[in-house]
């Protein structure tokens, strides 16, 4: 999706990554297959670019560093090292008065123990590094999950977090460019299941404090990590309106897809305009919008039947081209446009509903 907006602007794309005919790959002007830690392979890239971004934090720091010595990356590499770090990435939070749940840095079984003690239950364990849509996490719901919790780390560094009984899920995909100017597209209404996206809605619905306050964190937050590029950021919204930030994203975000289909400048043209030096684009929504996830469990009875979505003449279809649909794997996604958010909501649901009717 990044890459069509960049086409469409003029922009050549070259695209790097572990795999051969990627999404990116299909419409990319060349495509690189290498592992990331092929520090050769990532001179020799950067070398032929003008600017390089990054579409998952999965990207070794390492390798943006060595791409950094030869051409801009954007956002930096320091915003992927923090991002890319649940320990790092809470510390960089509670250090800057954000507000964040109460959390601690596990390594051994007797921090587990001790942060346990002082957290109390429920609580949630997770990898520190690389996990995304629910990957590395534990819940503790008493005492004696701890042990088992722990041995589920695999040896890997960890931190323990409150859980945190929240009345939804929220996020603000919000962009900035290289003066330092701040866009965004008002906070976004998520619903997950099994710890994956399922539906996103915009605009949330929620109060006009807690736009305003969602906006204003997101804001600090990116002039904090001086990013350059779009960034996400996921809050808990609890039943006192309490915002708490749960996650950052450096990239174009997954609750953000609805914008190609609802808004003047999609979150894929705004990263393209911030990391090539350009003003950001208007971010003014036609009309409230729905997205609804496609995940590979609906191939698992063969093809889904896209002509009973179409028939929806407000559904946008969008297939990222992946080969190989697996249970819980994005797919693709409709998006729906309305006079509401709710009735938008409702149509998404039904067209996907369709799907395997």
């Amino acid at each position: 999706m990044f890459t069509i907006a960049a086409r469409r602007m003029g922009y050549r794309v070259h695209t790097f990554s572990p795999e051969s005919d990627t999404p990116t790959g299909q419409v990319a002007d060349t495509e690189i297959k290498a592992d990331y830690e092929d520090l050769d392979a990532v001179r020799d890239f950067a070398k032929n670019v003008d600017v390089i971004t990054f579409e998952f934090e999965n990207v070794p720091f390492a390798t943006v560093e060595e791409a950094e010595k030869f051409v801009p990356v954007r956002p930096r590499g320091e915003v992927l090292h923090v991002a890319q770090n649940r320990l790092r990435e809470k510390n960089f939070l509670e250090e800057n008065n954000f507000p964040v749940t109460s959390f601690r840095h596990i390594k051994t079984l007797k921090d587990l123990q001790k942060a346990v003690e002082e957290i109390g239950t429920p609580c949630v364990l997770k990898t520190a590094g690389f996990g995304y849509d629910g990957k590395g996490q534990t819940k503790i719901k008493n005492i004696k999950d701890i042990k088992k919790a722990f041995d589920n780390l695999d040896g890997n560094e960890a931190v323990l977090e409150a859980f945190v009984d929240f009345e939804k899920e929220v996020s603000v995909v919000a962009a900035r460019d290289l003066q330092g100017n701040f866009a965004h597209y008002g906070v976004i209404e998520n619903a997950h299941a099994n710890h994956i996206l399922d539906v996103s809605l915009a605009p949330a619905i929620v109060s006009n404090k807690t736009q305003k306050e969602a906006v204003e964190i997101a804001h600090e937050v990116l002039t904090k990590l001086e990013v350059v590029g779009v960034l996400c950021i996921e809050f808990f919204l609890m039943k006192d309106e309490k915002l708490l930030v749960n996650e950052l994203a450096p990239r174009p975000h997954n609750s953000g897809h609805l914008t190609v289909d609802a808004c003047v400048t999609s979150q894929f043209e705004q990263q393209l305009r911030a990391v090539c030096g350009f003003d950001l684009g208007a971010t003014g929504f036609y009309k409230p919008a729905a997205m609804a996830n496609l995940l590979g469990d609906l191939w698992k009875n063969g093809e889904p039947n896209w002509q009973n979505a179409l028939e929806f003449p407000n559904v946008k279809l969008h297939l990222y081209g992946k080969a190989e649909a697996r249970s819980g794997r994005k797919m693709g996604h409709l998006t729906a446009l309305a006079d509401s958010v709710e009735r938008a909501a409702a149509t998404v649901c039904k067209a996907r509903n369709a799907l395997i009717s």
